[in-house]
C-alpha cells in the first residue's frame, strides 16, 4: 500500500512512526519542506491551501491510502478546495481525522456517533461540514475518526507541570474525554484495514473533569498541583475558555465493537503512567 498524508501533525506523525513498515511508500504534506528535517523517511510535499505541484497530485493519484488531518478554515476545507477533482476520481481508502467537538454541549450527558451533532462553535460546524464533504466526494468511503483530546509524548499534563503552565480550571459538571496518540495510530491502522466508510469516536473510557488530570500528574511527579481557579473568574484567552463551552461523556463502544480496537491507555492514569516511566517521553520537547 502506498500512504499519503494531507497535513503532517502530531498524530498522522505518530502513525508513521507506528505504523510506515506497513507501506510501500510515505508521502505527506507539509507547509515548507526545506524547513522540516524531522521527518526522516517521509517524502515530503510542500501543500499551504492553493492547488500544489504536479508531482504532488500524482503522487495523491497513486496512493491507495490517504490519511487528512489539515483542519478546516473560515472558508471550508482547503483540501477538497485545491484537489477535489483529484479526490473525487479512483478508489482509494480515506481516513478524515475530525473531532468530538462537534457533538457540542450536553451537559455532561452521554453521546455516541447517532447523536447528531450540535456545536455553537463555528469550528466545529466546520468539521461537520468538512465531514460531509468529504463523504460526498469519496463516495461515501471514508472512515470519519473523531478524536478527543489528544495528549501523548511531548504533550501531556506531565510536559506542562514541568513547564509551569499547568492550571487547575474549575467549573462544575465539566468533563472531557482524551486519547493517547498510540490509541489515534491503532484506530488509524482498524479503519485502513476496514472494509468501507464510516464514523468512530476515538476516545478513552474515562470522561474526567480536566482538573483531575493535573492533580495525578502532580501526584506521580511528587509536586503539589496549582492553586484551584473558579471558570467564571479565571484570565484565559477566548479560544481557551471556548474549550470549556461543551461537557459531554463519548461513548468509544464502537470503535471496540466495529474496527476492533483495544486502546493501550484505556483512562488517562494508564496514560501518564506509562509517559512517566518513559524518560524519553517525560522530557520530550513540547514541539
Amino acid at each position: 500500500m502506498r500512504l499519503f498524508i494531507l497535513g503532517l501533525g502530531y498524530s498522522a506523525r505518530h502513525f508513521v512512526g507506528r505504523f510506515g513498515d506497513s507501506f510501500s511508500h510515505v508521502a505527506g504534506t507539509v507547509r515548507d519542506p526545506a524547513k522540516r528535517d524531522d521527518l526522516a523517511g517521509i517524502e515530503l510535499h510542500g501543500f499551504s491551501g492553493s492547488r500544489p505541484a504536479d508531482a504532488t497530485v500524482a503522487r495523491i493519484r497513486d496512493a491507495d491510502v490517504l490519511l487528512i488531518s489539515i483542519p478546516p478554515g473560515n472558508t471550508g476545507d482547503p483540501t477538497l478546495a485545491a484537489l477535489g477533482d483529484v479526490l473525487a476520481s479512483g478508489r482509494r481508502k480515506v481516513v478524515y481525522l475530525s473531532t468530538i467537538g462537534v457533538y457540542g454541549d450536553h451537559a455532561g450527558g452521554w453521546v455516541d456517533e447517532s447523536t447528531p451533532p450540535q456545536s455553537s462553535l463555528d469550528r466545529a460546524r466546520m468539521r461537520v461540514a468538512a465531514e460531509q464533504a468529504w463523504t460526498e466526494t469519496t463516495h461515501g468511503d471514508v472512515a470519519v475518526l473523531r478524536l478527543a483530546g489528544i495528549y501523548g509524548p511531548g504533550r501531556n499534563a506531565l510536559v506542562t507541570l514541568r513547564g509551569g503552565a499547568a492550571r487547575r480550571i474549575i467549573k462544575p459538571g465539566q468533563v472531557f474525554n482524551r486519547i493517547h496518540v498510540d490509541d489515534i495510530a491503532s484506530a488509524i491502522m482498524a479503519a485502513v484495514r476496514h472494509q468501507g466508510g464510516g464514523t468512530w469516536n476515538v476516545c478513552d473510557d474515562e470522561p474526567t473533569p480536566p482538573q483531575d488530570v493535573i492533580t495525578y500528574a502532580a501526584q506521580l511527579m511528587g509536586v503539589a498541583p496549582p492553586a484551584e481557579e473558579a471558570f467564571a473568574t479565571a484570565e484565559m484567552s477566548a479560544m481557551a475558555r471556548s474549550f470549556y463551552a461543551s461537557s459531554a461523556r463519548v461513548s468509544n463502544a464502537r470503535l471496540k465493537q466495529e474496527l476492533g480496537v483495544t486502546l493501550a491507555h484505556p483512562t488517562y492514569r494508564h496514560g501518564l503512567d506509562a509517559l512517566w516511566r518513559d524518560d524519553d517521553a517525560r522530557l520530550a520537547p513540547t514541539k
